[in-house]
């Protein structure tokens, strides 16, 4: 018989979902509340600086596996691309100094006992100090586990947990924590290498998803709400999108990748996150410097990592709820400065170029300890009803990997229905 499961939502938990469930010769329909696929994993033509721009400056990295074989289901792995080395370099405004931290590409974090790799001025007893972090559990604090200060915390842990965590280090949930330090510091450079759709989201990890499961039979339909959920016992039975109501068979299933406060009033009694941070992006029209790096790490100012692009400069600035009710103008020419600086744009300050702010008040939930713990799993009262998207109980912070693998789990799922 064949069997039919129905995808609420079109971000990239649901699409990730909808495209393993397609593998294995389900009958898909995915169907989307807005007029647009991608969720906050999107690309779009902004007419301010003529280009087309992400809505999030968002990196991956070569061991987020779940994300990467995604991206090889649909075909569009090679749209991923950085440096052969995890090589990432990083300044710090307030004093100009400028390092980069040299991962290599072994399985094991062999680099921290070579001082020209490590951070500098960090001697081993430094990140040996960041043991207790490792396998910290989800209702501790980082600032509780590990001390938030000195060079290696304010030149490494700090701006890699903010980018993460998205809330000020000290405060978020150590176990969040610990699983990024995990999977990145303690992988060794083969896992670490950064990654960046250089064409843009929507094109690498979005679209061509899309396309894959038209051809495929399945369908994907824009503008379609669901209203209310049917049930009859331990199982939903109707879609209500009010012009039309969609009849569930017995064997048909349910993904709900939509956002927590959707998903709260769609499923009576579900518990989510309740809290959220803001991200703060800007992009600035302006060739990069013939030797910018792809992506820099920014210290001692405003902006925090600086993305280099053809025919455009890129920053993302996390934890941003004091950015966000600041005057447009006022910011972009505050991230501009620091834009220069870290860029080594030599000289006068430039006139600010053609440019765009985009700010997400609700960008991710607060990966703090309280937050976390309402984080459900994918599994709900209803036994052909499963749950998608980085809010769910994922073991990581909200990133795109994380959105991945739930869309994974939530089709997992589906598939081992009797």
């Amino acid at each position: 018989m064949q069997k039919t499961v129905h995808i609420i939502g079109a971000g990239i938990s649901g699409l990730s979902a909808a495209v393993r469930l397609s593998s294995a010769n389900y009958t898909v329909h995915v169907h989307e509340a807005t007029q647009q696929t991608g969720g906050r994993c999107r690309s779009y033509f902004d007419a301010a600086t003529n280009l087309t721009i992400d809505n999030g400056n968002h990196l991956l990295l070569s061991g987020n596996r779940h994300a990467l074989a995604y991206a090889k289901s649909i075909g569009t792995e090679a749209g991923l691309v950085g440096p052969e080395r995890a090589k990432f370099p990083f300044v710090d405004l307030a004093t100009g100094k400028r390092w980069e931290l040299d991962l290599g590409a072994s399985r094991l974090p062999l680099w921290v006992f070579d001082e020209a790799r490590r951070v500098p001025d960090t001697s081993l007893r430094d990140y040996l100090a960041l043991a207790p972090i490792v396998w910290a559990g989800t209702d501790k604090r980082v600032g509780d586990t590990i001390a938030c200060k000195g060079t290696l915390y304010d030149r490494l842990v700090q701006p890699l947990l903010l980018a993460a965590l998205n809330v000020d280090p000290p405060e978020g949930s150590a176990g969040l924590a610990g699983a990024i330090v995990r999977e990145t510091l303690l992988a060794g450079g083969e896992s670490c290498r950064p990654l960046i759709a250089r064409d843009g989201l929507s094109s690498v990890l979005i679209e061509p998803a899309v396309k894959l499961l038209q051809e495929r039979g399945s369908s994907v339909r824009l503008g379609h709400e669901l209203r209310q959920f049917g049930t009859v016992s331990d199982h939903v039975s109707e879609l209500k999108f009010g012009d039309d109501t969609i009849d569930l068979a017995p064997t048909d299933a349910v993904v709900l990748a939509v956002p927590p406060r959707a998903a709260a009033s769609l499923v009576p009694g579900l518990k989510t996150p309740t809290k959220f941070r803001a991200i703060v992006n800007a992009h600035f029209r302006f060739d990069p410097p013939p030797n910018a790096a792809p992506i820099l790490g920014v210290i001692g100012g405003l902006v925090e990592w600086l993305f280099a692009f053809p025919q455009r400069l890129s920053v993302t600035i996390s934890n941003g709820d004091r950015l966000v009710d600041m005057p447009r103008e006022e910011l972009a020419q505050a991230i501009w400065r620091d834009v220069c600086k870290a860029a080594g744009i030599s000289g006068e300050l430039p006139p600010l170029p053609a440019w765009q702010i985009v700010r997400e008040r609700r960008a991710t939930f607060e990966a703090t300890p309280e937050q976390h713990a309402l984080r459900p799993g994918a599994v709900t009262a209803y036994k052909n009803l499963f749950l998608a998207g980085d809010w769910t109980d994922t073991g990581l912070p909200a990133t795109i990997e994380g959105s991945v693998r739930s869309g994974d789990r939530a089709a997992d799922l589906v598939l081992a229905r009797p």
